[in-house]
């Protein structure tokens, strides 16, 4: 019996853990990530759970930018830059992005 209750704890702890998992939306809409000039997602307060998932976003959209690079005879740098500016411009009015300067501003 106090074996069942002690899986039935862990296998709690583990579901709740996969249920709270952040995703993008959330994550911005909380202010925990934002959009940077040079392509990739930022985090604005860290936490384990923003800085996995800008780490994993960061690498899927560098994988995409060298894609697109290589089919259009660009270089990483000019796909992940426009690529900023494009989800700078996208960005929703609260949402937090970086400035060329460095700073974290709401839009």
């Amino acid at each position: 019996m106090k074996t069942t209750t002690r899986l039935a704890a862990v296998l709690l702890l583990v579901c709740s853990g996969l249920v709270m998992a952040l995703d993008l939306g959330s994550a911005k809409a909380q202010g925990l990530v934002g959009e940077q000039p040079d392509g990739y997602l930022g985090v604005v307060k860290a936490s384990p759970d923003a800085i996995g998932l800008a780490a994993d976003i960061n690498a899927k959209r560098r994988a995409a930018y060298e894609a697109i690079a290589k089919k259009n005879g660009a270089t990483l740098d000019q796909v992940a830059v426009l690529a900023g500016q494009k989800a700078i411009e996208m960005s929703s009015p609260g949402a937090y992005v970086k400035t060329p300067g460095g700073q974290w501003v709401k839009k």
